[in-house]
């Protein structure tokens, strides 16, 4: 089967912990960007590791229509994540435990427009990955899979020593605000995502807590989050990825973002994955300032 947007990541467990009230459900770059994309109308695939014992967290993707291939683990990824503040965008993560990583020659066959590398931490997939699906189709990369690392199960960020050597392999590539000064050692994101271009990825996409930039070469587009509540704040950059890829499809960078910002507004508004409906996105992107072109 031909996919539009093969997703490659591990699911994992979340304990999350927001001004002291606990909670736990599903969580990953996989679970809200597939989720996300496939209500969005694309066809998606998810490769995964987890335990087998652990199967039932994917039977919400399954009844969208998700294709997932389980690859064998030991054990599953699990996650604890503390928000300090009312606003949500500070937040202590830790590492529990780690599924298995992946690898090019167990990778199963996969025909796809995209190949979407969602990882959480580094070592999880392997950088080799981005040369190889290359070959296939376009790569988008979520940055945080190549900079975030566990020392103690405690979060920490490294440079990516092969960014020179990968970024010219990657089509989208996304970051937040962070990871962007991370990468480029520039605090401006417009400039950050500017210096991301020249090193290679074609479209940069900047997530930040009032609003998302894309940048392709000299042209930035810039779309703001409007959301009445942030109860829902986990997830925010996968969800906006995933959207942004799903439009982008059969849509320009413009449509695309703007369509990206107003799904995730609303599923910021909720805990979970987005769960409303495509007229309700399209109703929010004119409450964004969204001008058909």
């Amino acid at each position: 089967m031909q996919f539009d947007i093969t997703m490659i990541g591990h699911i994992c467990k979340d304990t999350l912990f927001d001004m002291n009230e606990k909670s736990e459900s599903p969580g990953g770059a996989v679970y809200f960007s597939s989720i996300a994309a496939a209500r969005s109308g694309a066809r998606i695939h998810v490769v995964t590791m987890a335990s087998e014992s652990d199967d039932s967290l994917f039977d919400v993707m399954r009844s969208d229509g998700i294709s997932v291939t389980r690859l064998a683990s030991d054990q599953t990824t699990q996650i604890t994540l503390k928000y300090d503040s009312p606003e949500r965008e500070r937040r202590e993560v830790i590492l529990d435990c780690q599924a298995a990583p992946f690898a090019v020659n167990d990778f199963p066959e996969s025909k796809s427009s995209i190949y979407h590398l969602a990882g959480l931490f580094k070592g999880e997939i392997p950088d080799d990955f981005i040369p190889y699906l290359s070959r296939k189709g376009d790569v988008a990369l979520d940055v945080q899979g190549v900079l975030r690392c566990s020392e103690g199960g405690n979060l920490i960020f490294k440079k990516w020593d092969r960014v020179k050597e990968m970024l010219p392999y990657i089509k989208y590539l996304k970051t937040d605000a962070a990871e962007a000064e991370i990468l480029t050692g520039e605090t401006d994101r417009e400039k950050a995502g500017r210096i991301l271009n020249k090193m290679g990825a074609a479209e940069v996409m900047i997530t930040h807590n009032e609003e998302v930039i894309i940048c392709t070469g000299e042209n930035i587009i810039k779309a703001p989050y409007n959301p009445s509540n942030l109860s829902g704040r986990t997830g925010r950059g996968d969800t906006t990825f995933a959207a942004y890829l799903a439009k982008r499809i059969d849509r320009e960078p413009y449509e695309s973002l703007f369509y990206a910002a107003a799904l995730c507004s609303i599923k910021m508004e909720t805990p979970g994955p987005f769960n409303q409906g495509i007229s309700e996105v399209y109703k929010r992107m004119d409450s964004l300032g969204y001008r058909q072109r």
